[in-house]
């Protein structure tokens, strides 16, 4: 099958990296399904890729909701086809230090990125099994590595690396391939936020962060979004249970 023949879901895609991401999959010939919370917020993406001549489907839905996800994924194989790309991307942050953190802090971020990431995987994988074709796609970060303030969110992207390489495990045999890329500084809206609650200048954060990096520069939402479109390839699929570091330099 041709890239023209799939469909591709990828989710927290009103913006930053998902909507990079959704975009390279368009122009790479997938019908892509843009989700994100707010249904309106969608709309700039799929304009964007509607009128770079690709076709793609604004969807509302809670990925940390059952219902809501069941509700999303049934739209999509009724508006755009049977999902055979995901890339599980919604994301947020509720930094803190531990003793400052709530325990909504701690659950807010547990499910969107762990049950967010479960339960989209779970309503879509049934499709790539049929097809003997699939591509799963994690966002973990850096940031599982350990960061100070972000024990949630280390933890649930440190989480996202173990299931993603179980899921290359369970599924490999039915051709589907799991993966995880660990963005590092990427400049979008949730590092500026950053910048702005610590209190520099964005400008002067990504500065700070580029001579941390070796190749002296931080990073783009594009660069995410190319990994995303070799891992989502054809020619992708002997690599599986991989977590790729696109982070300017090795990590630990």
């Amino acid at each position: 099958m041709s890239t023209q023949d799939r469909t591709a879901i990828v989710t927290g895609a009103a913006r930053g990296i998902g909507a990079a991401v959704a975009k390279r999959l368009a122009d790479d010939g997938y019908r892509v399904a843009v989700l994100d919370l707010d249904e309106s917020a969608c709309k700039d993406t799929v304009s964007a890729i509607e009128a770079a001549g690709g076709k793609a489907l604004s969807v509302g839905a809670d990925v940390s909701d059952e219902q809501s996800v069941t509700a999303a994924v049934e739209k999509v194989v009724a508006e755009l086809g049977e999902p055979t790309v995901l890339i599980n991307n919604a994301g947020i942050t509720r930094d803190n230090l531990l003793f400052k953190m709530t325990v909504d802090d701690w659950d807010a971020v547990m499910n969107v990125h762990l049950r967010g990431a479960f339960l989209m995987t779970r309503a879509v994988q049934r499709y790539m099994v049929d097809a003997k074709f699939g591509r799963i796609v994690n966002l973990s970060s850096t940031s599982a590595l350990g960061n100070r303030g972000q024990v949630n969110y280390s933890a649930a992207k440190a989480g996202m690396q173990g299931f993603t390489k179980t899921l290359a495990i369970e599924l490999g045999k039915f051709g589907v391939t799991a993966n995880a890329i660990a963005p590092g500084f990427i400049a979008t809206e949730m590092t500026a936020a950053t910048a702005e609650r610590v209190g520099a200048s964005f400008e002067d954060y990504k500065k700070a962060a580029a001579s941390q990096i070796p190749v002296a520069r931080v990073g783009e939402p594009e660069d995410i979004a190319h990994t995303a479109s070799f891992l989502a390839s054809e020619g992708a699929g002997f690599v599986s249970g991989q977590v790729i570091y696109v982070a300017g330099g090795p990590k630990d």
